[in-house]
């Protein structure tokens, strides 16, 4: 092969690794807005909460007026809690199970 052809095939080699690389620094560059490392991403500003809150009181307030007129708005009732008593009686039954099953795959 001569020379000249060398070149040109050398050349053609360096574009295509040039238009592999842009390829790449793109995947990086749009990777890298995703994933760094400290980033803030999912959260609002606080004039954007601001807004939001202010929407959601003035949807409220309509829900109120309207709930006067025809219907009531029944209150969401609180979350019950177990007396700590029960809720160790429930760990205690719970360990104990795992107790009889980690016991069963030792003896099978």
């Amino acid at each position: 092969m001569e020379l000249p052809g060398i070149v040109r095939l050398l050349k053609k080699e360096q574009d295509r690794l040039t238009k592999e690389m842009h390829a790449i620094s793109a995947a990086l560059a749009a990777f890298s807005k995703t994933y760094v490392a400290g980033a803030r991403s999912g959260r609002l500003s606080a004039s954007a909460r601001a807004r939001i809150a202010a929407a959601q009181r003035a949807r409220w307030a309509k829900v109120r007026e309207s709930a006067g007129k025809s219907a009531k708005v029944v209150p969401i009732r609180a979350k019950r809690k177990l007396p700590a008593a029960t809720r160790r009686k429930i760990a205690a039954a719970q360990r104990a199970r795992w107790a009889k099953v980690k016991a069963s795959k030792k003896t099978a």
